[in-house]
């Protein structure tokens, strides 16, 4: 015998059904009960309140615990405007021995360098990432990506082991290297 849809009350035919918290829901009436989320609900996001079915997202905002960063970002309470932290954390009320050892909002900038880290990948000097075994060319005492970095630097011509000559940490190509000698004396 078929059931009643939960949300809208008619007939739940066995080929249109959902089930969920006990009840049966209809397809079209298994979303959101936020009129302006109405987002379709599966057993990964549904949420229940006073018999209605909620998405997580719209239970949090709507019923969740307020000033706690709940279904909003973390460490933004819900009456703080979004651009209220733009410039980093305020620092106004922090004493100023304590001021001294607030982080940076950006990472400071690390020099690469061609040789393994603690003992890991080499990295290639061109576009400073690590070369791992599948992928390592030798040519000019560095190791280098086989298929994106070892390759001429002025006309991107494959190189291989016998047909590169380095200068100033670069590889060029053979068929350059007068040229690459009479741009040097100038």
């Amino acid at each position: 015998m078929p059931g009643s849809c939960a949300r809208c009350s008619t007939v739940v035919y066995f080929n249109e059904e959902k089930i969920a918290l006990g009840k049966s829901w209809h397809k079209s009436c298994f979303n959101c009960a936020n009129k302006q989320c109405n987002r379709r609900l599966d057993s990964n996001n549904l949420t229940e309140h006073e018999g209605e079915i909620y998405c997580k997202s719209c239970y949090g905002k709507l019923f969740g615990p307020k000033g706690y960063g709940y279904g909003v970002g973390a460490g933004v309470l819900s009456m703080d405007s979004a651009d209220a932290y733009q410039n980093g954390p305020p620092t106004s009320n922090i004493p100023a021995v304590a001021q001294a050892h607030v982080a940076p909002l950006k990472a400071p900038v690390v020099q690469k360098s061609s040789q393994p880290r603690w003992g890991g990948a080499d990295v290639c000097p061109r576009c400073g990432k690590a070369v791992y075994m599948a992928e390592k060319m030798m040519g000019g005492g560095s190791a280098w990506h086989k298929t994106t970095c070892f390759n001429c630097k002025e006309c991107h011509k494959r190189l291989e082991s016998m047909t590169l000559c380095e200068r100033e940490g670069e590889i060029y190509c053979k068929s350059l290297e007068a040229y690459l000698e009479e741009k040097k004396r100038l």
